[in-house]
């Protein structure tokens, strides 16, 4: 039998890893800067906190079983019921608006596909106890934020930006009655990917007239907030239905980042607990699933955990992410894995390189150094192997007059200094403090 990870799952080799580090580093570096704290929570969690939220339908997509002490439970699929029961425990105590961030591997067990897995790492953020249009301003930033320190600007990715009420409120100018709405929004949410003469269908299943379906693809037509507004102008309650949105995408224009926002009535989002603003994040050619999505969710938390706080959050999966990240060309290079390579010339040079090698990582330096005896030639295809920038050799010539010679191993130009004080040149080279080794 030959071993292999499980189909829907990833082995990180170093490369991988590395580029998976880059995205989690950057989550939680622009997480910082908004005053977002870090939290976690069990990856299994009782089945009935997600049946609970979306129905028993969703165990088809779950990995559940039951336990050896005879529970119903799951892999954690999604975050929000997990930061919506912790919330819940402790509400009086924390002060609000309380602002959270997680980074968990999801588990999902449902058909592969590009940018979908049976497992992946999301990076999840949410304000809870703030009802105002700006906390839903601040999220959809953050999310921007994310996606310009990766390296990806206006040019690369887009927000489009809906909200449940307005959506709701144009249906019901266009003919569609309450007890449609449901249909309605899943047409809506599916008008990109489904041919047209099927949707109609449904909607005539449902038993909407031809003109309220013709309305339902009209409203889903909509873009940009000017045309969204002035549809909202031609049906009562339709401009107080929209002051939210409007002030969203007004907030986001003032903080610089208005060209990546567009209005767009389609983003219905599959969840039925949105109440509000709703958003996801595209490669701006729309070739690929959203990178990242959420909304406003202000009653999740009174009927899951029984605590009445307006809430809204939303997800960002790794998987998506990276595909963007490599179709724009912005990996990183694979970084090095050590900054110096310690070279005994010979082996009564070894102890020497030991303790040379101790001195250097008590100062925070990478180091590695031939755990057998080698020829130079060959340890320093190795250093260049951990793509190490530089090289300390130690033979017998340089123990006997207290020195070292310093290689930088990019240009080949190296010099002699004296023993005491390598360890200081090298912090200051990798810490970018100095010109590089023979400039």
């Amino acid at each position: 039998m030959q071993a292999q990870a499980l189909p829907g799952f990833r082995d990180f080799y170093p490369a991988e890893f590395a580029l998976r580090a880059h995205i989690l580093d950057a989550w939680r570096r622009v997480a910082r800067r908004y005053g977002f704290e870090e939290f976690d929570g069990p990856p299994l969690e009782s089945l009935e906190l997600y049946t609970e939220k979306s129905g028993d339908e969703i165990v088809d997509q779950l990995y559940a079983f039951e336990d050896k002490g005879g529970r119903q439970v799951a892999l954690r699929p999604e975050m929000t019921p997990t930061v919506v029961r912790m919330v819940a425990a402790r509400a009086n105590a924390l002060k609000k608006p309380i602002r959270w961030f997680s980074i968990p591997q999801l588990f999902r067990y449902e058909r592969q596909q590009r940018g979908r897995l049976r497992e992946h790492f999301q990076f999840n953020c949410d304000i809870i106890g703030e009802a105002g249009p700006l906390a839903d301003a601040e999220v959809i930033a953050l999310a921007l934020d994310v996606m310009r320190e990766l390296g990806l600007g206006p040019d690369d990715v887009k927000v489009r930006l809906s909200d449940r009420r307005v959506l709701a409120i144009l249906l019901r100018g266009a003919g569609v009655a309450d007890d449609q709405l449901g249909q309605a929004y899943q047409t809506v949410d599916k008008i990109e990917r489904t041919p047209r003469d099927r949707l109609e269908a449904h909607l005539a299943q449902a038993g909407l007239e031809p003109d309220a379906t013709a309305g339902v693809f009209r409203v889903a037509g909509l873009r940009g907030w000017p045309a969204v507004s002035s549809a909202l102008a031609d049906v009562p309650g339709g401009t107080e239905a929209g002051e939210d949105l409007e002030q969203v995408i007004g907030a986001l224009q003032a903080i610089g980042l208005g060209e990546c926002v567009e209005g767009d009535v389609s983003i219905v989002r599959g969840l039925a607990y949105y109440t509000g603003v709703l958003f996801e994040v595209f490669d701006a050619k729309g070739a690929m699933r959203a990178i990242c999505g959420g909304g406003r969710y202000d009653q999740l938390l009174a009927s899951l955990g029984g605590v009445d706080l307006p809430a809204l959050g939303f997800g960002m999966g790794d998987v998506v992410l990276g595909d963007v990240l490599k179709d724009k060309g912005v990996i990183p290079e694979t970084p090095s894995s050590i900054d110096v390579f310690v070279v005994a010339v010979t082996p009564e040079d070894m102890p020497h390189a030991l303790r040379l090698s101790r001195e250097l990582r008590d100062r925070d330096l990478r180091v590695e150094y031939p755990l057998s005896h080698a020829a130079v030639g060959k340890q320093l295809k190795l250093a260049n192997a951990r793509r190490a920038p530089y090289a300390v050799m130690l033979g017998p010539d340089e123990r006997a007059l207290g020195n070292v010679v310093l290689r930088d191993l990019a240009s080949g130009e190296q010099r002699t200094l004296a023993y005491d004080q390598v360890a200081s040149e090298l912090v200051d080279l990798v810490a970018g403090a100095a010109p590089p080794v023979g400039r």
